[in-house]
């Protein structure tokens, strides 16, 4: 028992000195991708119909006996065979292939943060897509995000109000979260769908800092602050706080709540906003009740229900990577598996003691 114990804190010590050559690598490279300016992107196009269709192939291959394969292979020849009959027909006759185009969903997706950084990605993805969107298609967010800055929420909810103002209809899905912030962007949408246990809401305004100017009175040390214009600075964390000042910021946030109300009031004018704008969050159904969503469902059933009559493509536009960039990644997940390891390795040392 002692081997093993001697030979855990080898390995212990083994994975810690792994995990300090990965973080110095990894400043390295960080530093070296801060220092360069933003590379072009560019846009990855899938079709989800074609997708499932190779899912299906695939397990048909494996579930379905020859004979059954060979008679679904041959109607669907046979349908495509016939919708070429039609398009030529109607061709000769000087119209379009179709008599019923097919409608197009075009789907994009949001993962915010505090600070709604994906926020730059989106606008890119929206604006290629509002080049070549027709009225009669769709645009269909997957939205998951807890909220954060107010700013940064307000220009992704702004990029979604590019939408509307075009006319073209706009489905927001949450699968699990859209509050605060989240929600601020999901209210612009024709149609929220939410899973059942989604976190809807938190229609509020919170600011929270410490105070640490009694630490540094007991420490002899002096917090000086200057300013130019009364409410330039109200409350901070090294200076003494007054109440009046403590008054104008609290001020500040009621106004920023006010704002937040009548924006979804303004999208969503069947909720009651004055129950709904407490901060507190409800789950999907107690949201539907509320009038804070549309429908009760999943993105997934959504999307795979709508690839039955319209063709869906998900659409990311995504920064072009450089070498220092793959670099850093690899590190950052080097270091993740690392962590991995070494909680690992201690829960089982942990597991062996006695």
């Amino acid at each position: 028992m002692e081997f093993f114990a001697d030979y855990g804190l080898f390995l212990l010590k083994a994975v810690t000195i792994m995990v300090a050559i990965l973080v110095v690598i990894g400043g390295i490279a960080s530093l070296t991708m801060r220092n360069r300016s933003d590379s072009e992107g560019e846009l990855d196009i899938k079709k989800l119909n074609d997708e499932l269709e190779d899912h299906q192939h695939q397990l048909r291959a494996v579930v379905c006996d020859k004979d059954a394969q060979k008679q679904l292979e041959k109607q669907q020849k046979k349908d495509e065979k016939a919708r070429r009959k039609a398009d030529k027909k109607r061709a000769k006759d000087g119209l379009e292939p179709s008599a019923d185009p097919r409608k197009r969903l075009y789907v994009l997706d949001f993962d915010g943060d505090i600070r709604a950084s994906d926020v730059e990605l989106l606008r890119e993805a929206i604006s290629a897509v509002l080049t070549f969107a027709r009225k009669e298609d769709e645009i269909v967010l997957r939205l998951e995000s807890g909220g954060g800055m107010v700013h940064s929420y307000g220009l992704a909810s702004s990029q979604l109000k590019r939408i509307r103002d075009r006319g073209i209809q706009l489905t927001v899905c949450v699968d699990e979260v859209a509050a605060s912030g989240g929600y601020m962007m999901a209210c612009l949408a024709d149609k929220i769908i939410a899973a059942p246990f989604a976190l809807i809401g938190s229609i509020g305004v919170m600011a929270q800092l410490p105070n640490f100017n009694r630490l540094l009175k007991k420490h002899d040390v002096d917090f000086e602050l200057f300013t130019a214009g009364e409410y330039k600075r109200t409350v901070t964390m090294f200076g003494h706080n007054t109440i009046k000042a403590k008054e104008k910021f609290q001020l500040d946030l009621e106004d920023t709540h006010a704002l937040f109300k009548q924006h979804v009031q303004h999208y969503r004018p069947r909720v009651d906003i004055e129950a709904v704008a407490t901060g507190d969050v409800w789950y999907g159904q107690q949201a539907l009740d509320r009038k804070l969503v549309d429908e009760i469902g999943t993105s997934d059933d959504y999307l795979i229900n709508a690839c039955e009559h319209a063709d869906v493509y998900t659409v990311k536009y995504e920064q072009r990577k450089t070498l220092q960039e793959k670099l850093g990644m690899a590190v950052q997940q080097g270091i993740e598996r690392a962590a991995v390891r070494l909680m690992t390795v201690a829960n089982r040392q942990t597991q062996t003691k006695g």
